[in-house]
């Protein structure tokens, strides 16, 4: 089945799920859209990019840029204190970069996955021909990939999905081909693409985690959450 590519892809982006809300800026938005940070044992508030550690839970969307504005006010600290009703907590060194790092190798272990499963393809020949049959659901580039590169992948997935002269185009990503080559074992990893619509939207969801939190999403592109907040009232939300 063809999926228009600005489009939902899954459940997992549907907008139907829980919402939560950003404990600094007050927005609302699915959860799957916000990080999550978590206590450790020992109290440390550490990043839970899956959304699956056990214990109370705080959210937050915003920016790698505003949370370092926020730590060094010290309005983060303050926002977490509410959060988790006073607990005893520590905020560690280079929070907002650990928290890049475990999204980033998030969204790398994601890939994986979907490359043991036979989904993902790599290699632009191979792109290319399953493209321009209609068999690509999601295309990606890596950050330093040539634009003529990007361009004739990107025109091919439109003859595919017969949406020539749409504009559609493959999203370019925040890992270079070295970063993209480790996370997949193989050399020269320059672009990618996945042939299922539920992998596309399994892999969404880490992605746009991580373009929200670098700063680098925009409300039209795929793997963005930043225009997708909505308002909403307490009910809706949990602190999980």
């Amino acid at each position: 089945m063809r999926i228009p590519h600005n489009e939902p892809l899954g459940s997992d982006i549907s907008g139907d799920g829980p919402e939560r809300k950003c404990i600094l800026s007050g927005v609302v938005a699915p959860r799957e859209e916000l990080i999550r940070l978590a206590i450790s044992p020992d109290g440390l508030v550490l990043p839970d990019a899956l959304a699956r550690a056990p214990g109370r839970g705080a959210w937050i969307g915003v920016s790698r840029a505003e949370l370092t504005a926020a730590l060094h006010k010290g309005k983060l600290k303050g926002a977490l204190a509410r959060a988790f009703k006073g607990a005893e907590l520590t905020i560690p060194e280079g929070l907002p970069e650990r928290i890049e790092a475990a999204l980033t190798r998030a969204f790398a272990d994601r890939l994986g996955l979907e490359k043991k499963s036979g989904r993902l393809l790599t290699g632009s020949d191979r792109i290319a021909e399953n493209a321009r049959m209609g068999n690509v659901a999601w295309l990606a580039h890596a950050a330093d990939a040539s634009e003529d590169g990007s361009r004739k992948l990107d025109q091919a997935w439109r003859v595919g999905m017969e949406a020539e002269g749409s504009g559609m185009a493959g999203i370019t990503l925040p890992l270079d081909r070295a970063a993209l080559s480790v996370a997949l074992g193989r050399d020269n990893v320059v672009h990618l693409a996945l042939t299922d619509s539920g992998s596309a939207a399994r892999i969404e969801v880490p992605l746009r985690r991580l373009l929200r939190f670098l700063g680098q999403g925009d409300a039209n592109e795929p793997g963005n959450a930043s225009g997708t907040a909505a308002a909403a009232g307490p009910d809706a939300l949990t602190t999980d």
